[in-house]
């Protein structure tokens, strides 16, 4: 199947061979998995992520205490009454008869229990102008936003009878019905999208419809076997929809980049005048091996999400982690078969205005050969040049202030209830979003522990953290209270965040601390924060660590080289670095932030800075292991330092390039999206592949490695006992006519 008897050394070029050798087995194999692992996953179901065990500290406390109790907490859902200006106050009859009829309807629903009226309660405001009717949602709270729709039928009823009031439903039962109508198909037509843009970049870069479908093909299956994988894990690591479209994303990147490196290798040494098979066993030995280090790296990067001890973080992680290691395998086993199968059928489906420009068999791209002629003939000005515009790109990091963002802070001005939202937040500051605390006792109602409960209500408020009312609900078969807290501070996260310190350092020592046996954790969208921000802060040093050290370890087995090990760190991080500056500067300074329609939002969302590190990480190391092992497979072969890095990277800009214009713009698709985080998620992405495959790769990585020179290749003599990884792979015979490669030597 060759032009030449030789043997190779390595996993990836052991199971091409194979693959290649029993294409049909290979192929049947591959789509049994898929089949069995969708099957079972789908029969198994998906565990998801219960929003109340995901944290440690107070929040997790506080829903351990109710999940002990057996108490299901209802959606609770606020109507507010306002007049629209200052001649209708909440003494009027007008007033009086709006808040009537609201009551009434929202009873008449029959959806509803627990109807409070404002006159009632005295949630009404200061000024008189707005008043709270409040209830909670039946059945689970769940599901309750599938059924809030009459309701808000009824509150709309009472609106049009009363054109002097403004009167608006807020809940978390309405905001899941309104968040899902907005946005509930956002996330499926970006998802769905995804697909038909990369295969639309992968037809441009091919030029032929076959081609272009093996990378779709792979990254889908690939993923459709991950969900199935997901629905069976989630069993012990509990999974979410989150995780899903995360899956989706980094499936689809890694999927098709890496059939993309295997493609494009194959074609070239088939254009470099070897017969299919050698052409195939060099792919294997090569771009395969280059797969297996990245997919390794990547993975080790993913896993160091499970060090958070966030259950979203984890299920992220893991499912990430399983769709890279799916699409590694089947890119170093189905493809090869795939691919020895259709042989010169893989050119089918030729668009002839799409027509490839001959390149003479050296693979090499006319465009980066101009820059890296300029980059290698002054790297030292390259680096400066390089290096300072990416650190000055990275400055604005240092100021960087992250936060859950509010309901106004993630959707802006694009959803309705957001008017809503605030209204309540400036007539009752913390109304929409009050602390939560859970007191447990032996007895609920002992003597002393309702003189705390009346001491914590009458302290939180004289003590400035919040203007009340403080409501306190009982459950005595279960012993257990809540009561509900507004802050001081609403909708403003610093602020409120104050007035939750001062109540749990300093009201609630002084009242319900005083008595034994009581437990008061404080939760609720603030202190979820606050826990949330205080877990994923301690859990960066572990996840920084274990993601640097295990990246340096795997790049300096794969390359023997301790100087490959610490560059490849070094401009990861570089990238890394300017893509925070970049989502600082727009998102939290606003700087050109109208482009991207992200205005006013004056933060980054927590999770955001350690998602991407890890994914981004990970994903970096698919250009450099490829570049890098090109280099060094020249330099091997009997190419200058010089030589080998221009012929690396000129000889895989043009599948780097392709690969980086696919990840952009998948990223670039969620960078669409209305939601904050989803929107800072996509630009973060798509500005460092961009970065990382253009000035990182085609700039920075040359220039140093052309200063570095002989020094590229350094390894200590007291490292040799360490494992070998590299591969072995003796250049297959080329044609005479075509040879321009040297003499041969072992890589």
């Amino acid at each position: 199947m060759g032009n030449g008897d030789s043997r190779v050394r390595g996993l990836a070029a052991r199971a091409g061979g194979w693959s290649a050798r029993h294409r049909w087995a290979a192929v049947g194999i591959w789509v049994l998995f898929v089949v069995l692992a969708m099957g079972i996953g789908s029969a198994a179901g998906r565990v998801d992520v219960d929003e109340g065990n995901q944290l440690k500290g107070e929040t997790h406390t506080a829903a351990t205490i109710i999940d002990d109790a057996g108490i299901k907490e209802p959606a609770g859902e606020t109507i507010l009454i306002q007049s629209k200006d200052a001649s209708v106050t909440s003494t009027d009859s007008e007033f009086r008869t709006a808040v009537t009829a609201v009551v009434k309807a929202v009873e008449g629903t029959r959806e509803v229990t627990d109807v409070t009226s404002p006159y009632d309660t005295r949630t009404i405001s200061k000024d008189g102008r707005s008043a709270l009717v409040q209830f909670d949602m039946r059945g689970d709270s769940d599901t309750a936003g599938d059924r809030v729709e009459p309701v808000l039928k009824a509150v709309a009823g009472v609106q049009k009878d009363h054109g002097s009031l403004r009167i608006e439903e807020i809940g978390g039962a309405s905001m899941a019905k309104q968040y899902k109508d907005a946005f509930g198909n956002d996330f499926k037509k970006a998802e769905y999208s995804a697909v038909p843009v990369a295969f639309g970049i992968l037809l441009i870069a091919f030029g032929a419809l076959v081609a272009a479908l093996l990378p779709v093909a792979l990254a889908l299956t690939a993923i459709i076997a991950t969900m199935g994988l997901m629905g069976i894990v989630s069993h012990v690591q509990p999974m979410s929809d989150t995780a899903n479209s995360v899956m989706l994303l980094v499936g689809l990147a890694v999927g098709v980049d890496y059939c993309l490196f295997y493609l494009r290798r194959e074609r070239e040494e088939r254009e470099a005048g070897r017969d299919a098979g050698a052409a195939l066993r060099i792919a294997a030995a090569t771009s395969g091996r280059a797969i297996i280090v990245s997919g390794v790296t990547v993975c080790v990067a993913m896993a160091g999400m499970l060090f958070t001890g966030l259950a979203e973080f984890e299920a992220m992680g893991l499912a990430s982690l399983m769709v890279v290691a799916v699409a590694m395998v089947g890119s170093v086993t189905v493809l090869p078969a795939l691919l020895s199968l259709l042989g010169e059928r893989v050119e089918k489906g030729r668009l002839p205005f799409l027509r490839r420009r001959s390149r003479g068999g050296s693979g090499e791209s006319r465009f980066w050969t101009a820059v890296l002629k300029g980059v290698l003939a002054r790297p030292l000005v390259s680096v400066l040049v390089a290096a300072g515009a990416l650190l000055a790109i990275a400055a604005p990091a240092v100021g960087m202030k992250t936060e859950n963002l509010t309901l106004d802070q993630e959707f802006g001005n694009s959803l309705p209830i957001v008017g809503t939202y605030n209204r309540v937040n400036d007539a009752f500051p913390g109304g929409s979003e009050p602390a939560e605390v859970v007191v447990k006792a032996k007895d609920i109602n002992a003597p002393e522990v309702k003189q705390a409960l009346a001491d914590f209500k009458a302290e939180a408020v004289s003590s400035g953290a919040s203007l009340g009312p403080v409501d306190i609900k009982l459950h005595d078969a279960q012993n257990v209270a809540f009561v509900y807290v507004p802050l001081v501070g609403g909708s403003d996260q610093d602020k409120a965040a104050k007035s939750l310190e001062k109540l749990r350092d300093e009201v609630r020592p002084a009242t319900l601390g005083k008595v034994d046996g009581v437990q008061a954790p404080i939760t609720g969208q603030v202190a979820g924060s606050h826990d949330f921000n205080d877990q994923l802060l301690g859990s960066v040093v572990p996840v920084f660590a274990f993601v640097v050290v295990f990246a340096f370890l795997l790049m300096l087995l794969s390359f023997r080289s301790l100087t490959v090990a610490i560059t490849s760190i070094v401009l990861n991080l570089l990238s890394v670095g300017a893509a925070y500056g970049i989502l600082v500067a727009v998102f939290q300074h606003g700087w050109g932030a109208s482009l991207v329609g992200a205005e006013g939002v004056g933060a980054i969302v927590t999770w955001l800075p350690l998602f991407l590190f890890v994914i981004l990480f990970g994903l970096s190391m698919d250009y450099h292991v490829f570049v890098v092992s090109r280099i060094r497979e020249a330099r091997l072969r009997g190419r200058t330092t010089q030589d080998a890095i221009q012929h690396g990277v000129v000889t895989t800009a043009g599948v780097v390039t392709s690969a980086a214009i696919i990840m952009v713009a998948v990223f670039a698709i969620f960078g669409t999206l209305s939601m904050q985080s989803m929107k800072q998620m996509g630009v973060g992405l798509a500005a460092a592949v961009l970065i990382d495959a253009t000035v990182i790769r085609g700039v920075l990585l040359p220039a140093v490695m052309a200063l570095l020179g002989e020094r590229n290749w350094y390894f200590p003599k007291w490292l040799h006992r360490l494992p070998d990884l590299t591969h072995d792979e003796t250049p297959e015979p080329i044609p005479s006519a075509v040879a321009g490669e040297g003499e041969p030597v072992r890589v």
